[in-house]
């Protein structure tokens, strides 16, 4: 088993200037991650659907600079200064520099945009860490002969994590977990690991994200993270969220679509029950919050159609559905829940495989 020494670089090359571009998607989780302890280790284990449209593409320029005292790096988003993200990769890089004391040689220009709106509810620090992290990696795999393609992916994963803790789960594989747990080998507190062999029922499965409402979060992981110390009802989340791990991970490989809804959507209304449990508490479901919820389950009660919800901590709705049955869900989106969006705005997308280097 992999420990955080063995992600040290020892030794490495000197070049004076690199160039790449990677990218990567977000994820959606579906046994939840919901506090979490020091250094970006999660107070549980959690599993996710890897998306496929919804990412971030990051273009980094890496040039030889005459000091090596600090981080030097500009951020552009979209093609224009970005000064407010800048404090949060700074923190990333200060994180990191252990495990990559080359960073600090470079004049280091970041040029990142996204392939959906931004504070649009989706996980944009989850992609936009994961693709940042891969640039990183893919410096170190110019400087250092000894990186292995396996040691690659596993030490993107770790960088991620410590930008932003999903972002672990959205370097490599359409099923992706985080956290140490007996269901799944090699599982790790530090990375993200594929969990391989889904069945054949989860190919292609659909995410439609119904944007409920596209503002700016009420409240930020990082408080949402820390409102677990003292709760209440933390260890038995705790508990819970092991126990949903290991049911989900046997739904995966035996393809019960009946059970795998059950889970998704129990774990999506406990996210919210511990935030409104919490001190402060928070609300952060709107009424169409619920209007959408409650569509769901009259549709799928009426039709045996396999379609199911799950939530971020947000408003938005992640309608989860298999491929086959794609035609019927996106008409009766249109038709009945595209009125609960915020100017009827949603987004179509599916599993997909992870980051990719351009």
């Amino acid at each position: 088993m992999l420990s955080e020494k063995d992600f040290i670089v020892s030794s490495y090359s000197s070049i004076d200037y690199a160039a790449f571009e990677c990218s990567a998607p977000s994820n959606i989780a579906l046994v939840k991650y919901w506090g979490k302890k020091e250094n970006q280790i999660p107070a549980n284990p959690s599993i996710s659907f890897t998306l496929n449209n919804c990412k971030t593409i990051t273009k980094v320029n890496f040039t030889k600079k005459k000091s090596k005292n600090d981080f030097l790096f500009d951020l552009l988003f979209e093609g224009k200064p970005k000064e407010d993200f800048k404090p949060k990769i700074l923190k990333f890089f200060q994180r990191i520099e252990t495990y990559c004391p080359y960073l600090k040689e470079y004049h280091i220009v970041i040029d990142t945009q996204n392939t959906f709106p931004h504070s649009s509810g989706i996980a944009s620090s989850a992609s936009g860490m994961a693709a940042l992290a891969m640039n990183v990696m893919s410096l170190e795999k110019e400087i250092n002969s000894n990186l292995t393609d396996d040691l690659f992916y596993k030490k993107a994963s770790f960088l991620a994590r410590l930008g932003s803790g999903s972002a672990c789960r959205s370097i490599k594989g359409e099923v992706v977990a985080w956290g140490k747990n007996e269901s799944i080998a090699e599982s790790s507190d530090l990375f993200g690991v594929e969990f391989n062999n889904i069945n054949e029922n989860f190919n292609n499965y659909q995410d439609t994200i119904l944007l409920v409402d596209k503002g700016e979060k009420q409240v930020s992981s990082t408080v949402g993270h820390e409102l677990m110390f003292g709760h209440p009802y933390a260890e038995k989340r705790f508990e819970q969220a092991h126990d949903n791990l290991a049911k989900i991970t046997k739904i995966l490989l035996e393809g019960n679509i009946e059970e795998f809804i059950k889970i998704v959507e129990s774990e999506a209304l406990t996210l919210h029950a511990m935030m409104m449990t919490s001190m402060p508490y928070f609300i952060l479901m709107k009424p169409n919050t619920l209007e959408i919820i409650n569509k769901i389950w009259k549709f799928r009660n009426e039709t045996n159609i396999p379609v199911c919800f799950t939530l971020d901590a947000g408003a938005n709705v992640h309608i989860l559905y298999p491929e086959n049955v794609s035609v019927k869900v996106l008409q009766f989106i249109k038709d009945e829940l595209v009125a609960f969006c915020q100017n009827g705005h949603y987004i179509c997308d599916q599993i997909g495989n992870g980051a990719e280097s351009k």
